[in-house]
């Protein structure tokens, strides 16, 4: 779907501001269906030949766009000149933060990664030995890459990032180093740092490259660790206004036998659908945590006890083994419903993905089952489905908003 045409922006606008409109609108085409030649930027765009032949002069000069080829080995001339984003322009840096790694992806200006390093974090490090892991990692990724520097970087991690103040804050369980992290980065990199939660930057991925690519309201159900939701409401992301919103690890639900409180969300949703409450489920069905990934394979040290559970769940019930496994889904799904039948009935997405390293592990039958009984639990239609970004959302994510807010700067080219 291309963007609306620009072409009467001039009529209402001034010649600069109209400009401006005009050279965002063929870089947003450069990027979803570059490279183009002018003409083909004149048919998407509607513009005139005149104006179209301007913008071109006016963002090769600027350094966005550079011719990258010829439309046709028949071809000469001007006309058949393809045009192209010059990704290389800017490097952009995605973070992702769990409690025992650092994972760093540096990517070009079209969100093309280049490359990609992780590196753990010991439970027994230092505060100022985790920091310098962490900075260590970026240093890595951006030399792998052959970037001197980074235009802008986005970092995802666990809690409430606080929008009036950026400040990352939440429960005491987020590790302290994280925090200290962003702040570094800040003082040494002096590009701009964008902070956000995990499961935000998950559900953008989402939105852009996964699940929820047809839908613009939405909510992304996290199943990890603990539980959490990302609300995306008529295309935009909703935080709250301390940042707090899909925090639905504190949600009262029935089963628990107890109830949250202001200090821990145990008694709450966490508590019926969290790693560990799903892992005494599996006990309870007489079933054991596999060793690995639940496929044989190691996992990674940060992954959920309970995501190698589900995986094994799902492959036995594909193999028609196991009925044991296919009972532990079911339990689940009633567990995963409650909550998702109570963010239904306040915002009505539609639709619900199921994200995290569980939600990702159930895939299609643990949201088949989790859509069954929510329409039983709910007049509301919502459509349920599994992440499909995999498990790499929060770091896709990351690259995703610091793409978008390089672009807002560079395509803004002055008049």
């Amino acid at each position: 779907m291309h963007p609306p045409r620009a072409a009467a922006a001039g009529r209402t606008a001034s010649p600069a501001t109209a400009r401006l409109i005009n050279d965002r609108l063929a870089l947003q085409l450069l990027q979803s269906d570059g490279p183009l030649t002018a003409g083909q930027l004149k048919t998407l765009t509607g513009l005139s030949r005149p104006t179209v032949a301007d913008l071109v002069e006016r963002l090769q000069q600027a350094g966005l766009i550079a011719v990258v080829g010829e439309s046709g080995a028949q071809r000469r001339g001007p006309n058949a000149r393809l045009y192209g984003i010059v990704a290389d322009r800017a490097h952009l840096v995605g973070l992702d933060l769990r409690t025992h790694s650092v994972t760093v992806a540096v990517a070009d200006l079209l969100g093309r990664v280049r490359a990609e390093r992780t590196a753990p974090v010991g439970a027994d490090d230092t505060h100022d030995a985790a920091v310098a892991t962490a900075l260590a990692v970026v240093d890595k990724a951006l030399a792998a890459a052959g970037a001197d520097r980074p235009h802008t970087l986005a970092v995802g991690a666990p809690g409430l990032v606080d929008p009036a103040t950026g400040r990352l804050g939440g429960t005491d369980r987020i590790p302290s180093w994280h925090a200290t992290l962003v702040g570094e980065l800040r003082t040494r990199t002096a590009a701009p740092v964008l902070l956000e939660n995990e499961v935000n930057l998950a559900a953008l991925a989402e939105q852009r490259e996964g699940a929820a690519h047809d839908h613009d309201t939405f909510v992304l159900l996290w199943l990890g660790h603990g539980t959490g939701a990302a609300v995306v409401l008529d295309g935009a992301l909703r935080r709250g206004a301390s940042g707090g919103t899909g925090e639905i690890g504190f949600l009262p639900v029935p089963g628990t036998g107890a109830l949250p409180s202001a200090t821990g969300c145990d008694g709450g949703f966490h508590s019926l659908a969290g790693s560990a409450a799903l892992c005494a489920l599996a006990a309870e069905h007489g079933l054991a945590a596999p060793p690995g990934d639940g496929a044989g394979r190691p996992g990674p040290a940060d992954a959920p006890p309970a995501e190698a559970l589900v995986r094994a769940a799902v492959t036995a019930e594909e193999r028609g083994a196991d009925p044991a496994g296919a009972a532990f889904l079911d339990a689940v799904a009633d567990r995963v419903a409650l909550g998702a039948a109570a963010v239904c009935a306040v915002l009505d997405p539609g639709c619900v993905v199921l994200g995290g390293e569980i939600g990702l592990a159930g895939g299609a039958a643990l949201a088949d089952r989790v859509a069954g009984r929510l329409a039983r639990l709910s007049p509301l239609r919502t459509d349920v489905r599994a992440g499909a970004v995999g498990g790499r959302a929060v770091l896709r994510g990351a690259v995703l908003a610091a793409r978008d807010a390089a672009q807002d700067e560079l395509f803004a080219p002055a008049g």
